[in-house]
């Protein structure tokens, strides 16, 4: 699917793992191309590996103007630079100061929250899209869900599980974990937002094989913020299977016992060695280890009248869909005519049964109530 874009678009971050999978398919899509991000000789070495005429702009976060430079005649950005609760908030700043929409590749819940609390008002008076999480996490996941609860709302209570099999994380990825770890996540009970506690302390949930019957873990997702943006619920619960989340396999049914207290230590000194540690592992898995990776989401919404709303995505190589759905969302932000302003939510942003469509050319199906949806060939 080609989308004629109104400007450039932006990849900020494009020397990190993600970044440059993101500008590998954007350039195969054979979009107008800005690479930006702190180290030029880095950028340019991008650049050169791209088969397609791109810009580069160095820019490093702490640098306001210079970010305004580089984003200020593109039509949207896409930023891959985390950890995001400590370098994002000036990119999404000069977006919306540029008229740039903004989309991110962003897991951090707290984040979202905060970019959807500051900058709602000032997007929406600035004509701008800001879409944080429109990766593996939590675009598909946000999409389900508004398909999953539309006949049914209103709803006592939204449910959003995943089960991910053979995940091996970037150093990004493993920086952002660390910072969640620390605790600050959400719950969404009775209408509204508060601090989340530390359970379940156990919980089970059958997914479709082949994962079949898992032990679950409490899981600070996207889907807590951007579900009652769209939704009508009471509540949203997120689980993910704790063996995805465990250092070893076999420790999995352990992790919703060690996770408060590993919370408390992540206020510590103890997360700078830890990330001192995760500096020094290789960058990302490969290509193949990479497209290894497997993963179900169900969604479930059991509304106040007693109705109820199954559905489920399956798909693999995580980062390599993260890449995919980064560039179309940006694209359709970029396109002439999208009038879309504020911080939205993925399902809000795109319509649901067209963005999973296209990404069935990508591995990825859908399933709503049992029957099946295999996304367009």
């Amino acid at each position: 699917m080609t989308v004629a874009v109104a400007g450039p678009v932006a990849v900020y971050g494009a020397t990190g793992y993600t970044g440059r999978l993101v500008a590998r398919e954007a350039a195969r899509r054979d979009l107008p191309l800005v690479l930006c991000g702190r180290d030029a000789r880095k950028l340019h070495a991008v650049s050169d590996e791209l088969d397609a005429k791109v810009q580069v702009h160095a820019a490093g976060v702490d640098d306001r103007d210079a970010l305004r430079h580089a984003l200020g005649d593109c039509a949207a950005v896409v930023n891959c630079a985390g950890p995001f609760t400590r370098l994002g908030e000036p990119v999404v700043r000069a977006a919306v100061e540029t008229g740039t929409h903004y989309v991110d590749t962003t897991g951090e819940q707290p984040y979202m929250k905060r970019i959807a609390d500051r900058y709602d008002d000032a997007a929406r008076a600035a004509e701008v899209a800001v879409v944080p999480a429109v990766g593996f996490d939590y675009l598909p996941g946000d999409l389900l869900c508004r398909l999953v609860a539309r006949d049914h709302e209103p709803l006592r209570e939204l449910v959003v599980a995943y089960a991910v099999r053979g995940l091996a994380m970037t150093r990004g990825t493993l920086h952002s974990a660390l910072l969640m770890m620390r605790g600050g996540d959400l719950a969404y009970e009775e209408g509204g937002w508060q601090p989340a506690g530390p359970g379940p302390m156990r919980a089970a949930f059958t997914f479709p094989e082949p994962f079949g019957r898992q032990s679950m873990a409490k899981y600070p997702s996207g889907e807590i913020v951007t579900v009652p943006r769209h939704t009508r619920t009471r509540k949203v619960t997120s689980l993910i299977t704790a063996a995805t989340i465990a250092p070893v396999p076999a420790l999995g049914p352990a992790v919703p016992v060690i996770t408060p207290p590993l919370g408390v230590v992540m206020r510590t000194p103890v997360r700078a060695l830890m990330d001192a540690a995760i500096d020094r592992l290789p960058e990302g898995p490969s290509e193949e280890r990479r497209r290894g990776a497997h993963f179900v989401v169900v969604a479930l919404a059991h509304g106040e009248t007693g109705s109820a709303g199954r559905g489920l995505v399956r798909g693999a190589d995580v980062y390599g869909l993260t890449a995919v759905c980064a560039v179309h969302a940006a694209s359709l932000l970029a396109a002439d005519g999208y009038d879309g302003a504020g911080v939205l939510s993925p399902a809000t942003a795109f319509d649901p049964p067209a963005f999973l469509d296209f990404l069935g050319d990508h591995g990825l199906t859908y399933e709503l109530d049992g029957v099946a949806e295999a996304a367009a060939a």
